[in-house]
C-alpha cells in the first residue's frame, strides 16, 4: 500500500451512497476499507438496477452499476450484527481500526453495543463518523432522510428548474444525488481533519454529519443572496442570479453555454458577436449593470447566438478567450479528448464480469498517486481473509461462524 492514507483502517458500516462515497474516497487515498454487509443481501445498491455489469457472455451479473459507482478499493465482510457473535466481531475489528463510518438511524447501533460510546471503550483513539438525514439532535432527528427529499427541504429545488412563468416551469432535482455525494465528501474532510488532530497529539472523536446541514451549507452564494437581502431567490432556469450573460443560449443547431465572468470577457464577446455599441452602453458596461438590465440584454444575446452553429461559436469564442461550452450527453463526455487524456475511465479486474469500468478519482498526486487495482467487491468476497488476518480468528472459528449463518 503506497497511498497517502496507507496504514489507516476504515470499518465501513454504511450503505447506499453518502457513507460509501466517503469510504471509497478514503480507499482511493490508500486506506484499507472493510465494508460490513448483511449476509445474503449486502448493500441495498447491489440490487439497484438495471443496468448491471455484464459477464463474458453478455449476461447480467449480480453487481448493479449503482453499487459499482461507490465501492471500489474495498473488502467485503458479511456479518450479522443483530446477533451477539456478530457484534463481537465488529468490536474486535473496531479495536484494530482507525475510523468507523455508519449511517444507521439515530440510536440504531446503540442497541447492538456498536455506538460511539461502546466502541470508544475498546478503542479510545477511534474516529467515528455518523451520517444521518437530520443529525443526532433536534426535532427531526428521528426522521429518515433521502437525497431527493433533502434537495427539496434544503432549498436546492427552489433554485433549480425554469420559472413558473415559462413552459414546463417547476422545481427540479439535480440529476445526480448531490446531497449524498457532498455529504460523503464532507465526511471525508472531517475524517481527515480528525486523523490529523489525533496524530498531532489529540484523541479520537465523534463526527455528527447530517444531509440537511450539508445541503444547506452548499447553497453557497444563493444562501448569502437571501441572508443579505431577506428575499428568497427563485428559479432562473439556466441563468445565473449574480452574473449576466451566464446561461444556455440557443444556436443555429442546438445550445451553447455562455459563461461571461467579467467585463473584459463581455467586451470580447460583443466584438465577436457583432453587437456593436452594446459593450459601451451604460446599461451593460459592468456586470452590476447587466444584472440590473438582464431583461434588455438577454434578447440581444439570443438574437446573435442563433446566427451560428454551436461548433462555429466555440471556435470563435475560444479564440476570443470567452468561456463557453457545449451541453454534452454522457457519450460525448467520455469521448471528449480532454476527458480521455486525463484517464478518467479505468477498467478493473472483476471475478464475474471480467472487467468493470470505473470513473477515476479527480485527485492527481505527484508523490502518492491513486492506484486502481481493486474492483468493488463481491458480497462477502473477503470475509475469511479479514477475519483471519485482521480479527485473528482461526479457520475453525470462521467455519463455525459460517455454519451458523453469522457471516
Amino acid at each position: 500500500m503506497t497511498g497517502a492514507l496507507s496504514g489507516i483502517r476504515v470499518l465501513d458500516l454504511s450503505r447506499v451512497l453518502a457513507g460509501p462515497w466517503a469510504s471509497q474516497t478514503l480507499a482511493d487515498l490508500g486506506a484499507e476499507v472493510i465494508k460490513i454487509e448483511r449476509p445474503g443481501a449486502g448493500d441495498d445498491t447491489r440490487g439497484w438496477g438495471p443496468p448491471y455489469a455484464k459477464d463474458a457472455n453478455g449476461k447480467d451479473t449480480t453487481e448493479a452499476a449503482y453499487y459499482l459507482s461507490a465501492n471500489r478499493g474495498k473488502k467485503s465482510l458479511t456479518v450479522d450484527i443483530t446477533r451477539s457473535e456478530g457484534q463481537e466481531i465488529i468490536r474486535n475489528l473496531a479495536a484494530r481500526s482507525d475510523v468507523v463510518i455508519e449511517n444507521f438511524k439515530v440510536g440504531g447501533l446503540a442497541k447492538y453495543g456498536l455506538d460511539y460510546a461502546s466502541l470508544r471503550a475498546v478503542n479510545p483513539a477511534l474516529i467515528y463518523c455518523s451520517i444521518t438525514g437530520f443529525g443526532q439532535d433536534g426535532p427531526y432527528k428521528d426522521r429518515p432522510g433521502y437525497d431527493f427529499m433533502i434537495q427539496a427541504m434544503g432549498g436546492l429545488m427552489s433554485l433549480t428548474g425554469a420559472p413558473d412563468s415559462e413552459p414546463g416551469g417547476q422545481p427540479v432535482k439535480v440529476g445526480v444525488a448531490v446531497a449524498d455525494i457532498f455529504t460523503g465528501l464532507y465526511a471525508t474532510i472531517g475524517i481527515l481533519a480528525a486523523l490529523h488532530h489525533r496524530q498531532a497529539g489529540g484523541e479520537g472523536q465523534y463526527i455528527d454529519l447530517a444531509l440537511l446541514d450539508v445541503q444547506t451549507a452548499i447553497l453557497a452564494n444563493q444562501a448569502m443572496n437571501y441572508l443579505t437581502t431577506g428575499t428568497a431567490p427563485g428559479r432562473l432556469g439556466n441563468a445565473h442570479p449574480n452574473i449576466v450573460p451566464y446561461e444556455a443560449f440557443p444556436t443555429a443547431d442546438g445550445y451553447l453555454i455562455l459563461a461571461v465572468g467579467n467585463d473584459s470577457q463581455f467586451k470580447s464577446f460583443c466584438a465577436v458577436a457583432g453587437l456593436v455599441g452594446v459593450a459601451g452602453d451604460d446599461r451593460f458596461a459592468t456586470n452590476r449593470a447587466r444584472v440590473a438590465n438582464r431583461a434588455a440584454l438577454v434578447p440581444l444575446v439570443r438574437g446573435a447566438m442563433v446566427q451560428k452553429t454551436t461548433d462555429q461559436w466555440i471556435d470563435l469564442l475560444e479564440t476570443a478567450n470567452v468561456p463557453c461550452g457545449p451541453i454534452n450527453t454522457l457519450d460525448r463526455v467520455f469521448d471528449n479528448p480532454q476527458v480521455q487524456h486525463r484517464a478518467t475511465v479505468r477498467n478493473l479486474d472483476h471475478p464475474t464480469a471480467g472487467t468493470v469500468p470505473t470513473v477515476a478519482n479527480p485527485l492527481k498526486f505527484s508523490a502518492t498517486p491513486i492506484v486502481y487495482d481493486t474492483a468493488p467487491p463481491m458480497l462477502g468476497q473477503h470475509s475469511d481473509a479479514v477475519l483471519r488476518e485482521v480479527a485473528g480468528l482461526s479457520d475453525e472459528q470462521i467455519a463455525r461462524l459460517r455454519a451458523a449463518g453469522m457471516i
